[in-house]
C-alpha cells in the first residue's frame, strides 16, 4: 500500500498515521457509551475514505471533516468535544450555534424519515 502524505495547515507535509486520528477520536469519546469495536470501524472508514481519495496528498482539514462526519453518525457529544478542538471555538457563541446546526440537522433528519 503506497504511503498517503498528509499536508499540514502550516505547509508541511508529513506521513499519514491513524493513531493521531485515534488519539484525537479517543480524546473525544471519553467517558461515552460507544464501545471499542465501534470505535475501530469509524477509525477504518475514516482511513477508507483517506485511501479511497487516489491521491498521495491529503489537506489535514480534509482528514477533519471526515473524523467530524463519522463522529457526527455515531454520537453527538463527542462530535461537540471534536468540532470545539477542530474548529477552535473562541466563545460560548460558536460553540451555541454548533449545537443549534446539529440539533436542525437531527430534527431534518426525523422529519424526513
Amino acid at each position: 500500500m503506497a504511503p498517503v502524505y498528509v499536508i499540514k495547515k502550516d505547509g508541511r507535509r508529513e506521513t499519514f498515521d491513524r493513531k493521531k486520528i485515534q488519539t484525537g477520536v479517543m480524546k473525544a469519546m471519553e467517558k461515552r457509551p460507544i464501545s471499542h469495536e465501534d470505535i475501530e470501524l469509524m477509525l477504518d472508514n475514516i482511513e477508507d475514505k483517506i485511501r479511497k481519495c487516489g491521491k498521495e496528498e491529503i489537506e489535514s482539514s480534509q482528514i477533519g471533516e471526515y473524523v467530524m462526519d463519522e463522529l457526527k453518525n455515531t454520537d453527538h457529544v463527542a462530535y461537540i468535544r471534536f468540532a470545539s478542538v477542530y474548529r477552535s471555538f473562541t466563545d460560548l457563541t460558536s460553540f451555541e450555534k454548533e449545537v443549534k446546526n446539529l440539533i436542525e440537522q437531527q430534527i431534518g433528519g426525523e422529519i424526513q424519515q
